[in-house]
């Protein structure tokens, strides 16, 4: 990618001197969502996946409309390590590497869908920093005697 979209915690630290608005929020729209199971059988990788995405992103991934997506990425995960033991067994099939990474790439973009990346989730507007200027720093260092 190009110019990769900064995350919003960046933008506020590195200033803001073209005065532009930062989307900063820590209010969280309602999303249905709770554990559901696999829409179709996965093996080890992609149902470690399935089970780490509802407990790290409960609060955004959505049961009801983003499983879809979800069981294609688990899919394609399961995919990658048969992918990773035939090249384990013909590391001299290079086909397999360039298939490896193809599939890499996806599982990139799709997670990405799904907001686990610092810049997807500020897009969705779940991640925001408060920082403080230098001279709150400072009077707060010197109210705490420093």
């Amino acid at each position: 990618m190009a110019n990769p979209p900064k995350p919003a915690e960046l933008k506020v630290l590195q200033g803001n001197p073209g005065k532009n608005k930062i989307k900063l929020s820590t209010e969280y729209e309602p999303v249905p969502y709770g554990r559901v199971d696999p829409l179709r059988p996965l093996d080890w990788a992609g149902k470690q996946l399935w089970d780490s995405v509802f407990n790290a992103g409960e609060l955004w991934v959505s049961s009801q409309t983003d499983t879809q997506l979800l069981q294609m990425v688990c899919e394609q995960l399961d995919r990658k390590v048969v992918i990773e033991r035939l090249i384990a067994e013909k590391p001299e099939e290079w086909h397999m590497f360039k298939q490896l990474n193809d599939l890499e790439r996806l599982i990139t973009a799709n997670l990405s869908l799904l907001g686990f990346t610092p810049a997807d989730r500020t897009r969705l507007g779940l991640v925001s920093v408060k920082t403080k200027s230098k001279l709150q720093e400072l009077l707060e260092r010197k109210a705490r005697g420093e």
